[in-house]
């Protein structure tokens, strides 16, 4: 019986990370194990881990870490932690509908060779309504393949179609644990280190799937870590050092047309550019320098 690890890395709002443990105990499919790991170290009170014990659910265990790791490294402590044969890193603000377990281990049960499963995703605002940012539509009718059915893609077509515009949503990813734990996450990687993951499997010679399922909800909100770094530019500073980075990785492995998007990375650059007039409001003149550096560099 395949057995899902859900690994949930805490650091934010009480009533929105009880929200998506909520979603995970509403599961139709029983076959999960829940871990939250909270990173608000020594400013951490009773509250988050007095509500899980309350929970009285066996499959539910809350850990705190007695230090701050931060992003990249408690994200890379779910990962050492996962001990079934799948596992998802889901948001401590994203929501599972009802059927998710139940998808991802139909899918896996079908394509075992794949070691990513990217479901169908329902993108909502801070109170849950559905929301459609220009992020999103460029995912849905620009970047993302277009299909009706689960299909696997790999290689250098799966490498380039990324790199042209990072079309998956993190939190709603199930892994194949093995490669998962083999490859791991770069240290030093906040902002993209779920691209870096999903290449570095795929250049390891793994596989994705797409199942088109919708079972999950992907909260965007202005206060996420994301939004925030890319206000003062931060984001778009660590995105210009690993497309750069990633272009001659690719041209070492013999993916010419996967180098070549790396090098333009467009669909990073619009996004600097629609972020320009936040950032001159709210990130002062050194968040408006790195965006444009971004947006115009070479």
């Amino acid at each position: 019986m395949t057995t899902v690890d859900v690994m949930l890395p805490h650091y934010g709002r009480l009533d929105l990370v009880q929200a998506t443990i909520r979603s995970v105990l509403a599961q139709d499919d029983p076959n999960w194990r829940l871990t939250i790991l909270d990173d608000t170290g020594e400013s951490a009170d009773d509250a988050l881990a007095d509500w899980c014990a309350g929970l009285d659910d066996k499959r539910v265990q809350y850990r705190l870490n007695p230090r701050n790791l931060g992003i990249n490294r408690n994200f890379q402590q779910c990962v050492d932690l996962v001990e079934h044969d799948l596992a998802v890193l889901v948001g401590n603000d994203d929501l599972m509908l009802p059927g998710y377990i139940g998808t991802v281990r139909r899918a896996h049960a079908a394509h075992p060779e794949a070691a990513i499963i990217q479901p169908g995703v329902e993108v909502v605002d801070a109170d849950g309504a559905p929301a459609r940012s220009l992020v999103d539509l460029g995912k849905r009718w620009v970047y993302a393949p277009r299909v009706t059915e689960a299909t696997v893609f790999a290689g250098q077509e799966l490498a380039v179609s990324l790199l042209r515009g990072n079309w998956l949503y993190f939190p709603s990813i199930c892994w194949r644990s093995e490669p998962l734990r083999r490859t791991g996450f770069r240290e030093g990687v906040d902002v993209v280190q779920d691209l870096a993951l999903v290449l570095d499997l795929v250049l390891d010679g793994e596989s994705l799937l797409v199942e088109p399922t919708t079972c999950f909800q992907y909260r965007r909100h202005d206060a996420s870590v994301s939004s925030a770094h890319a206000a003062d530019g931060r984001r778009f500073t660590e995105e210009r050092r690993f497309f750069l980075e990633t272009a001659d990785r690719m041209t070492a492995r013999g993916w010419p047309r996967a180098a070549r998007a790396a090098r333009r990375h467009l669909s990073s650059r619009i996004n600097a550019l629609t972020r320009l007039p936040a950032a001159a409001r709210h990130g002062g003149l050194g968040g408006v320098r790195a965006l444009a550096r971004h947006a115009f560099g070479a």
